[in-house]
């Protein structure tokens, strides 16, 4: 019953993207969002459609969070390249994820690799990611903050 529901969301998902409603279309989605559940393997698990609205808020601010760093840290690797002088000392911090789950350790990793001057280039068994950061000394005092805020996020998002 969980494939169906995840085929089913998943095809939604593409309908909508996609705009075509044609019969080959809706067949093709199909077999694309079967291949992604079966990819996927999605957990069995209640549906607690109270926690609903918690979530998609959770989803909201992640998200816009998510944008806000990634125009920030834009900004800030901009300044850099176009002003060398600026002092910088590249360097690899850990990152304690915080995170229970396989899914939010990953999400997290995203998160800093998709903003700009900073990329994970590792996980270990315990969680810890191990970023590379154009200025090491900044992100090592803003990082402790801000993966409490995504941890805090994404486990209302993903319980």
């Amino acid at each position: 019953m969980h494939y169906i529901r995840t085929i089913v969301i998943l095809l939604i998902i593409y309908l909508a993207l996609t705009g075509n409603l044609q019969l080959s279309n809706i067949v093709l989605g199909t077999l694309v969002s079967t291949v992604a559940a079966l990819l996927l393997r999605p957990q069995p698990g209640p549906t607690d459609l109270r926690r609903l609205p918690a979530a998609g808020w959770a989803l909201i601010r992640y998200t816009a969070i998510l944008a806000v760093d990634v125009v920030k840290s834009g900004i800030g690797v901009a300044r850099i390249v176009l002003d060398p002088a600026l002092p910088i000392q590249p360097g690899i911090i850990a990152i304690d994820s915080g995170c229970d789950s396989e899914l939010g350790t990953a999400l997290s990793a995203h998160a800093l690799s998709v903003t700009p001057g900073e990329l994970v280039i590792g996980i270990d068994k315990a969680g810890t990611l191990y970023t590379h950061c154009l200025d090491a000394t900044h992100s090592a005092e803003y990082v402790a903050d801000a993966q409490a805020m995504r941890r805090d996020l994404l486990s209302k998002i993903f319980p």
